[in-house]
């Protein structure tokens, strides 16, 4: 079996320090010529962007696209909605995670699978101030074990 080429080309680190992940879903996102163009420069933004869903149809939003810098007539609005392309079951699926209580959609990464811009949109539950020291002082804990096994194995 031969292993699918993935090229990331933008993380929202923010998104897994700020939410709990619950679930992912792959998601191929509608872009015009030279969005896609500036998209495999890195031109790209997934901070403070989310999805929303309306009229049965998946959006992203706030995600940043700056314009193509060689294309001046055909770049579009930087921050516009894009449209996500789902199966009709995983649309169904994320309005009924969307519907429950604290449960949102938020992109974590943007990249290139075949040659084609995909998103991967995760179900998530945002954290809470406490939950965030949390996972800070279970990283520093771990980092010091680490440590001290390696001093040990010296």
């Amino acid at each position: 079996m031969t292993r699918e080429a993935i090229k990331t080309v933008a993380q929202n680190k923010k998104a897994r320090h700020d939410y709990f992940i619950e679930e992912t879903y792959e998601a191929g996102i509608e872009l015009t010529g030279t969005e896609v163009k500036s998209i495999r420069l890195g031109k790209v933004n997934l901070r403070d962007s989310y999805a929303y869903i309306r009229n049965s149809e998946v959006f992203i939003s706030g995600m940043h696209i700056s314009p193509y810098e060689k294309g001046n007539i055909f770049n579009q609005d930087p921050l516009r909605d894009r449209k996500l392309l789902l199966h009709k079951y995983e649309i169904n699926k994320l309005i009924g995670y969307t519907q429950q209580q604290g449960l949102t959609l938020v992109p974590l990464q943007l990249y290139f699978k075949r040659g084609k811009v995909k998103v991967e949109l995760a179900v998530a539950k945002g954290k809470k101030l406490f939950d965030k020291r949390q996972d800070v002082a279970a990283r520093d804990a771990k980092r010091e074990i680490d440590r001290r096994i390696k001093e040990y194995n010296k």
